[in-house]
């Protein structure tokens, strides 16, 4: 997860790191540090904490230099702390490293090199690779001309990386051969930035967005390295490789706060937007639409003996909510799988399944190592993704890619809906193709969808009322959510959404649930969150609301606007009138508000919740 940066140029590199940095920071926060070739060595500046502390850091003791390496970090091997920070060097400073994901062999590898006489100053995995690297070095014996250092460097670095076990995106930097930066990926992303005169590297596109949009991404068991004047590429057999950059459409603006107070807050006022460019263009004509988007023909579709759904966290619930489409419309069976656990079970996933795994970043490790099993197996994969080249639409035989432009806010608010909208588009398609829905039936239920938009919209102007809502109970220490149905998943994004922003224990139950044992939870100290809107099963809903009112809860209750209000409950927002299926791409968006309104009053980093980071790229 952490966020990686280099630059080979003219221009002062300092300065670009770390406006890259701060593009990256929502991947990495714990510590921050930066390494500049000058003058024959390698000058670091590393800080515990937030990249402000490196920024003032740089300020006090500046540094200069046109070739340099960036980081930050999200901790999993050592505590944060300046020593474990990033670039980690070898024992004469003069070669650093900065890493993103896990060396799993770096116990046996560290131990072996301590018998070697190599001295470590962290706790880290990524200092091994360091010093490995040193050590290939002694037997290539170094030139005094920088140039002839450059090919060295390159074959240490393969060489040592073949010791190697696990998930990497790393890059190498070395005094003696200063103008240039070696960098190799397996399993972490790792992008290419080709600009005039110049050229950067990163984790993610938005770090070097300002400077260029034509992008080569890196495939596992590549290499490259970047000077000013070029870059090259090759494989870890030393294979020269030929790559073709991609033009990225993002637009810069679309990282900045356009005035709102944070990042998630900008992105949920987003949503609508988000929600209309995933739908644009996937409808007219109907036939052959996901052919023309996703490259998916309608016999995979209506061939397919099960679907099976692939995802972690906010992507997992998009799936739940997929589910219920698709079994309801198309008449599929369907499994949803958390990542994290699937390649670890024995499913009965074949070659007649489709594959649908779900990710905004398209480089989540669980996602990626689920992929490779269904595609060992023989099944299709499509990848329903915001990141266009990601690893997972690289691997994916069909991508649908959601159009809600990048996502900084850590906790997932567009990219949800952005999923949600793609996967309505999905269930739809396969319906036709499976002879269970007729093209006027099709035709109603996209009027439907290209309604969604609008009462998203309609959604946002509660914003005030669950701000006042978000006073009365920020203080409380544990909420409950409930839904039914299509709004079981909601419930549990809701649950999700306060507990990672506000760290305020929550759950989301299914409201039939409740008797079966959460409701031992209910007292007057416990809010719940009650998704009531109209529905097949809102009697039942209101049921369970009764019960949790009976023994002293108060209730926030999602309600539709012109039906009757709910007696005793203290607080009702009422939301625009949708179709029961689509009501949770509405619902969700007072739940994502409740969420942020009470994070902020607790004075929570509503960006950059403690723990966590955007992109998972370890498992």
């Amino acid at each position: 997860m952490c966020g990686i940066v280099g630059y080979a140029g003219n221009r002062q590199a300092p300065s670009l790191l770390l406006e890259g940095l701060k593009r990256l920071e929502y991947r990495g926060y714990d510590s921050a540090g930066m390494a500049v070739a000058v003058n024959g060595q390698i000058e670091r500046r590393r800080a515990e904490g937030k990249l402000a502390n490196l920024e003032s850091l740089i300020q006090k003791d500046p540094i200069k230099g046109v070739v340099a390496l960036g980081h930050t970090r999200w901790a999993t091997h050592g505590k944060p702390s300046e020593e474990n920070a990033h670039p980690h060097a070898d024992c004469s400073r003069s070669l650093v490293v900065i890493h993103n994901g896990i060396i799993e062999n770096y116990v046996e590898l560290k131990d072996a090199l301590l018998a070697k006489g190599h001295r470590f100053e962290s706790e880290t995995d990524t200092e091994v690779v360091a010093h490995l690297i040193e050590e290939k070095l002694k037997n290539l014996r170094p030139q005094p001309m920088p140039d002839l250092n450059e090919p060295l460097l390159f074959e240490a670095t393969r060489l040592a990386l073949g010791d190697v076990r696990g998930a990497y995106a790393l890059a190498v930097l070395w005094s003696k051969a200063p103008g240039v930066i070696i960098a190799a990926k397996t399993a972490s992303p790792l992008i290419i930035g080709l600009g005039q005169g110049e050229n950067f590297l990163a984790s993610d596109i938005p770090a070097f967005l300002a400077h260029t949009r034509k992008a080569v991404f890196l495939e596992d068991g590549e290499m490259a390295v970047l000077k000013a004047d070029r870059c090259t590429y090759f494989n870890l057999a030393g294979k020269r490789l030929e790559k073709t950059p991609v033009q990225i459409q993002w637009d810069r603006t679309m990282a900045e706060k356009a005035g709102h107070r944070h990042f998630m807050l900008k992105e949920i006022y987003e949503q609508p937007s988000a929600c209309e460019d995933t739908l644009r263009g996937r409808f007219f004509p109907l036939k052959d639409a996901l052919e023309r988007e996703a490259g998916l023909p309608a016999y995979v579709m209506k061939d397919a003996r099960s679907i099976y759904m692939v995802a972690c966290g906010t992507a997992y619930h998009a799936c739940l909510v997929g589910k219920y489409w698709l079994e309801r419309l198309a008449g599929i069976p369907v499994h949803v799988e958390t990542a994290s656990e699937f390649r670890y079970r024995e499913t009965m996933l074949g070659k007649e399944d489709l594959v649908v795994t779900v990710s905004q970043s398209g480089e989540t490790a669980d996602t990626l190592a689920a992929v490779r099993l269904a595609k060992e197996r023989g099944a299709k994969v499509l990848a329903i993704c915001n990141t266009v080249g990601s690893a997972i639409t690289r691997a994916a035989d069909f991508n649908l890619y959601t159009h809600c432009g990048p996502e900084f806010g850590v906790a997932s608010t567009k990219a949800f809906i952005g999923q949600l909208a793609a996967m309505a588009v999905f269930s739809l398609h396969c319906a036709l193709a499976r002879g269970k829905m007729s093209e006027p039936q099709a035709r109603e239920l996209v009027d439907e969808l290209l309604k969604v938009p609008g009462q998203i919209r309609a959604a946002l102007k509660l914003e005030p009322k669950i701000k006042e809502i978000a006073r009365r109970y920020f203080k409380k220490e544990h909420f409950l959510f409930i839904g039914r149905y299509v709004n079981f998943p909601v419930a549990l994004e809701g649950a999700l959404k306060l507990k990672e922003i506000s760290y305020i224990h929550a759950e989301g139950y299914a409201a039939g649930e409740l008797k079966h044992g959460p409701i031992a939870l209910i007292d007057p100290d416990m809010p719940v969150v009650a998704i009531a809107t109209r529905s097949r099963v809102a009697e039942k809903t209101v049921s369970s609301i009764q019960e949790v009112k009976a023994r002293g809860a108060e209730v926030i209750a999602l309600v539709t606007e012109g039906d009757p209000k709910l007696k005793g409950v203290e607080h009702q927002l009422a939301l625009p009138a949708a179709t029961e299926l689509l009501s949770p791409l509405i619902n969700t968006i007072p739940l994502q508000l409740l969420a942020y309104h009470i994070a902020d009053l607790r004075g929570c980093d509503v960006d950059q919740p403690r723990n966590l980071a955007k992109s998972v790229t370890v498992e």
